[in-house]
């Protein structure tokens, strides 16, 4: 905070040595929030430090090519409130879950994919908010700390590509590690998972071959993670609502 209002270059070793030793000791106490003697819990508060720590790790990594640190000012905070909402705020309702090798690969890959791209849907929503905002020339207030539009743009896309990587691995992985998706209801999952790969690679590839961005970048990415939301909570509701009724 200081260096950005002195205006100063914000790519010194002392900083990016310090947010790679909170990277570090922010994963390892993740891993310690989720694992206990009796199996794995993933109740909302105890992943929800996965979701920052996702995106703190891209921009940090993007950052040692482009100008993105003040980008940290917003997401590291973040990652310091969900991790106190981890220690302090009581899963009881979580139940612990034994899981193999196999199968913890498969939801810790799924998790942090879900991550990467709901880091990108905020990114899609502060790019259209700046982009709303220069339009209207009042650029003032906090919008000076961010990076410029194109640097933005260019974020949005490597955690994109980044979150459908992971994606990848996680579908393939429910492949090989998970046995009879019909028997364990997980089909409705599986199929919106599948929609909201292909709605991203679709994004992707139309951003490769045709230039897409701007307003349906946006558009693209929000019907992914639309999908994405109903592959983690809408199967939940065909399964407890429409066919118990049925």
């Amino acid at each position: 905070m200081r260096r950005l209002t002195q205006r100063q270059a914000l790519s010194s070793g002392l900083i990016s040595g310090f947010i790679c030793l909170a990277l570090a000791l922010n994963a390892w106490a993740i891993f310690e929030q989720i694992h206990g003697a009796a199996g794995y819990q993933f109740g909302f508060f105890k992943v929800a430090p996965l979701f920052f720590w996702a995106a703190n790790l891209l921009i940090f990594l993007s950052s040692l090519k482009r100008p993105l640190h003040s980008l940290l000012l917003f997401t590291l905070p973040l990652s310091l409130v969900a991790s106190l909402a981890s220690l302090l705020v009581s899963n009881s309702s979580a139940t612990p879950i034994a899981l193999g090798p196999g199968l913890l690969t498969h939801v810790l890959l799924s998790l942090l994919a879900y991550s990467l791209m709901l880091a990108a849907l905020v990114q899609a929503l502060l790019l259209a908010y700046q982009n709303q905002k220069l339009r209207s020339k009042h650029p003032g207030g906090w919008l000076r700390l961010l990076p410029p539009l194109q640097t933005m743009e260019a974020l949005l896309f490597e955690l994109l590509w980044a979150g459908e990587l992971v994606l990848t691995l996680a579908i393939i992985s429910g492949g090989l590690f998970v046995e009879n998706l019909l028997a364990q209801h997980l089909a409705q999952k599986t199929v919106f998972s599948l929609m909201a790969w292909a709605t991203y690679a679709l994004l992707l590839w139309g951003r490769h071959a045709w230039g897409w961005r701007g307003a349906a970048a946006m558009r693209w990415t929000f019907t992914g993670f639309a999908f994405l939301l109903l592959a983690y909570f809408g199967s939940k509701f065909v399964l407890e609502l429409i066919l118990q009724r049925a």
